[in-house]
């Protein structure tokens, strides 16, 4: 119960109850100072109607939410109803305010990033792009400079948070892995022969986007051919494929990862071009092909590529060291998720949170057009925020 109200409703029962005016009249600063207090509380509750949600007296706004909402939604895409605009933004507050509580957290345990991890953060989330693409795509997000280097420290901390808090605390033991092993073996069965393979990937033509870490593009036929001549130059002489892979390859979807494309099953390969089916299938693991020109339908390419490993049919055995770490990967990563919920659970437990976006949208009955409206910016490929931390 409020305070107040029972103050309140304590001056009222003994008023009531009185035998006299004399002590009636006694209780009567008692009201006055109640009725005062409630209207002090009333201001207090008063908040800017651009304010969305307070976490522990620090205000969360409109602004922010928008910000963080353009990147959820397709400018070209269908626009969403009233209904799905509120939705996402409620899920959006939602984040914001656990990224707040666990920003808190991460200050109060000495665990902020650093300058210079911010600084190292934003050089590699820059590289890929050339100055003029990169001031466009903030442009087209409605950010600065500092709004990004200010996210990234958010998100560097509460990872650090986590790190701290979760992750360090996991542990999983040989007998976690045997009885995953015993329990899940028709996983690790492998039905027909699958290549590991990595690729670097040349265009006779500018691509829309490049994601390599020299920004390096051929233009035409003939910058196409010499560029693969240097590559396989370079491969000759010893230069890791991983590497040149992240500096020259111009698939925007592998070269961050240096060409990995995983496992493709034999099936796979079936359906694609048979000279590529023989070229993968003749390799030895760990040997690197000569250029392949295959023709997809978004035109012609040169591919090298490099076989990592092949797997034969049959069933993999616990003692393999690539069947352990993949049970290993996928028991830490159940039990992150799962400490993270808790952790979350129990900071929001201790936190003052007010989410005055969720009260208006409860008492208009889901009818607030106003707060659904967004506007959104051109399309851009930058996603810096990623709400890991939620």
């Amino acid at each position: 119960m409020n305070p107040t109200d029972a103050n309140l409703r304590s001056v009222g029962h003994l008023m009531k109850h009185s035998s006299g005016v004399k002590r009636a009249a006694a209780w009567l600063p008692l009201a006055a100072m109640a009725i005062a207090l409630a209207t002090g509380c009333n201001k207090q509750a008063q908040h800017a109607p651009d304010v969305w949600a307070m976490v522990n007296g620090k205000e969360i706004k409109r602004e922010e939410v928008d910000k963080y909402y353009r990147t959820r939604v397709n400018p070209e895409g269908q626009e969403p109803s009233q209904e799905e605009s509120l939705s996402q933004k409620l899920n959006v507050l939602d984040e914001l305010i656990n990224n707040e509580i666990l920003l808190e957290k991460a200050k109060k345990l000495n665990l902020e990033a650093s300058d210079g991890e911010v600084e190292d953060k934003f050089t590699e989330l820059k590289s890929p792009y050339t100055e003029d693409e990169f001031q466009r795509r903030l442009k087209d997000q409605a950010m600065t400079v500092e709004d990004l280097k200010l996210e990234l420290r958010r998100q560097l901390s509460i990872q650090k948070l986590l790190n701290h808090e979760v992750v360090a605390k996991i542990s999983i033991t040989d007998q976690d892995i045997s009885g995953f092993y015993d329990a899940n073996k028709a996983q690790f069965n492998v039905a027909e022969p699958q290549y590991h393979i990595a690729q670097i990937v040349v265009t006779p033509r500018k691509e829309q986007q490049i994601r390599n870490r020299k920004n390096d593009d051929a233009a035409n036929e003939a910058e196409a051919q010499r560029k693969v001549k240097m590559l396989m130059d370079r491969l000759n002489s010893g230069a890791d494929f991983s590497q040149l892979a992240m500096d020259y390859s111009e698939d925007m979807n592998t070269a961050g990862t240096g060409g990995d494309l995983g496992f493709v099953p034999e099936s796979a390969l079936n359906q694609s071009d048979p000279a590529l089916k023989k070229v993968v299938v003749g390799l030895k693991a760990g040997q690197v092909s000569q250029p392949i020109q295959v023709v997809p339908k978004d035109g012609p390419r040169s591919l090298i590529l490099k076989l990592i490993a092949r797997e034969s049919p049959g069933l993999r055995g616990i003692a393999e060291p690539q069947v352990q770490q993949t049970i290993r990967d996928t028991l830490r990563n159940r039990k992150e998720q799962l400490l993270r919920l808790a952790y979350l659970a129990i900071a929001r437990d201790g936190a003052q949170v007010k989410n005055f976006l969720a009260e208006q949208v409860i008492e208009a009955a889901g009818k607030l057009p106003d707060a659904a409206k967004t506007t959104m910016p051109q399309r851009s490929e930058i996603r810096a925020y990623q709400f890991r931390a939620a």
